[in-house]
């Protein structure tokens, strides 16, 4: 039993990689028997990592039919970026009240302030394919702002809902950053958050946060109803819902 969980796991956290990464598209058919075939495993831990998958939102999948990577809809992205300006920004603003009691709380935020300083400064420096080779830097410094706060934000039912969210914002976040443009935009917003958390200044780690969020519904908007996902759709395999 023991070998077949960790098997799994290992099918789950490939397929979980490739779904976040886009390196699955949204609509791509997951067959249980090609996946055990690429993966080394046979069709049970394969199929317990898609019905983990399913839970989390990132697979649809009904028992007998061929599941399939969940589609990325309009509709459902507004509904998520709705959910998520009613929890983060008083995420942001509680772990700034905290470090301006603690300053031990506000030390990780700046430790990815000056990682995000040396990031921008290399970046800047790149011709445009290195800098797109490059993405994944910043990606890191965002994702440890975000376990950061969840780490730091003082309310046990606040960060684990914003935990379970992760799994489809790390998806959004390749769509959302569509270009070196937006990139800069964004590393600009979350020198903004960082600046106000290790400041201290709740109001502002509330704006800052808002601010970032509406600008990233914006991009995910603008790539949606763009070509950036349809360009790459492989036929039918490739379901993109635009209904607002």
């Amino acid at each position: 039993m023991a070998r077949v969980t960790g098997k799994s796991e290992a099918v789950y956290e490939r397929l979980k990689g490739d779904i976040e990464s886009l390196r699955l598209r949204p609509g791509a058919k997951l067959s249980e028997v090609q996946l055990g075939e690429e993966l080394g495993a046979s069709r049970t831990p394969v199929r317990e990592a898609i019905r983990r998958l399913a839970r989390e939102g990132l697979v649809d999948f009904v028992p007998g039919e061929i599941a399939r990577v969940a589609a990325i809809s309009l509709g459902g992205v507004r509904a998520l970026f709705e959910f998520r300006m009613l929890l983060e920004p008083e995420a942001a603003a509680s772990v700034a009240r905290a470090g301006a009691a603690d300053e031990r709380v506000a030390v990780p935020f700046g430790e990815l302030l000056e990682r995000l300083g040396e990031f921008d400064a290399s970046f800047r420096a790149l011709d445009a394919a290195a800098q797109a080779r490059s993405y994944q830097d910043f990606y890191d410094i965002a994702e440890g702002f975000d376990q950061a706060v969840i780490a730091a934000c003082g309310n046990p039912y606040l960060a684990r809902t914003i935990r379970d969210l992760r799994s489809q914002t790390v998806r959004l976040r390749h769509l959302s950053h569509s270009g070196p443009r937006r990139m800069l935009t964004s590393l600009e917003e979350h020198r903004a958050m960082l600046r106000a958390v290790t400041r201290g200044d709740a109001q502002a780690a509330e704006a800052a946060c808002r601010h970032h969020l509406a600008q990233t519904l914006q991009a995910l908007i603008d790539s949606l109803t763009g070509q950036d996902l349809v360009a790459g759709a492989a036929g039918p395999d490739i379901q993109v819902d635009i209904v607002v």
